[in-house]
């Protein structure tokens, strides 16, 4: 009788293991894309692939195209994987960020500034607070962007800093949380937005590099839509968003690790190729948070 119950109880323990596997499996899926996300602009240069689990923006002389969350959020870990253009990109901007333009701009971002053949993609992050960015750092990536999908994941908390932007998971900057000292911070409630668009104002050689239409149309790839973000409201901010029963507030996430940190400096030493805070012509006199690193 004892091996018996013995028996019982272990196969109910590994069969409670295997169901426990199976949710924890479900819930990591990719979402499809409706059931986060909305076109915002451009339907006709958006193309749902894979039963709505991929995307893909077109750009042409008519019109780029733009997606955005249904939701808002006020704290989260946002993440997508992205494919760029492989042809002649010079010009054209992809963009993933989170926004707010309504009584102030905020926004943090992942803009990507295509480039002629044979040379890189640029990697523009930038960061604004209350209506104020110029925060630009820019990279050039360590593979080929447009060769296959590459996460860039951001997470964001109230506690210490915006905590990273990444790029799968290696992290390539860091813009803490100093309101105390009066540095500007993102704190409102932002929406998740990717856009495709022509930026030959300025994205490619200042501007010097247009795009060149006779390659169109171009095309960018998205999958992974899902969002772990505090839901929020614009007008009615969810004062919950800074609880530790979210997972990216608890103090683990406060600051990186010490492999992380290693990671960083390694990346912004080989592949930084601007930094606003050494941007002695534009900022004579450094902004603030740039001596609180």
């Amino acid at each position: 009788m004892g091996l018996h119950l013995w028996m019982i109880t272990k196969m109910m323990f590994i069969l409670s293991k295997v169901i426990f596997l199976l949710r924890v499996s479900d819930a990591t899926q990719n979402a499809s894309f409706d059931e986060n996300y909305k076109i915002i602009w451009g339907n006709q240069h958006v193309q749902l692939l894979n039963q709505g689990r991929e995307v893909q923006l077109s750009l042409d002389k008519s019109s780029g195209a733009g997606f955005g969350s249904k939701l808002y959020f006020g704290s989260g870990f946002f993440q997508m994987k992205i494919k760029l253009p492989t042809k002649d990109s010079g010009g054209i901007v992809t963009a993933f960020y989170l926004f707010l333009n309504t009584t102030v701009h905020e926004e943090m971002d992942f803009e990507f500034l295509g480039n002629r053949p044979g040379k890189p993609v640029i990697l523009q992050t930038n960061v604004f607070t209350n209506g104020l960015g110029g925060r630009e750092q820019k990279f050039s990536l360590w593979f080929d962007p447009g060769a296959d999908f590459h996460y860039y994941k951001l997470l964001w908390n109230d506690h210490q800093v915006v905590y990273a932007f990444f790029v799968d998971d290696t992290p390539i900057r860091v813009y803490k949380n100093n309101i105390i000292r009066g540095v500007g911070y993102p704190n409102h409630t932002l929406q998740v937005i990717t856009s495709f668009w022509d930026g030959s104002s300025w994205a490619t050689d200042g501007g010097r590099t247009k795009v060149n239409y006779s390659n169109a149309p171009f095309h960018v790839n998205f999958q992974d839509f899902k969002i772990n973000g505090c839901i929020s409201l614009p007008n009615s901010p969810n004062k919950d968003c800074a609880s530790q029963k979210y997972w990216w507030n608890n103090k683990k996430y406060w600051q990186l690790n010490p492999q992380q940190l290693k990671s960083l400096e390694d990346v912004r030493k080989k592949y930084m190729k601007y930094d606003y805070c050494t941007d002695k012509s534009r900022y004579p006199t450094p902004r603030q948070e740039c001596s609180e690193k």
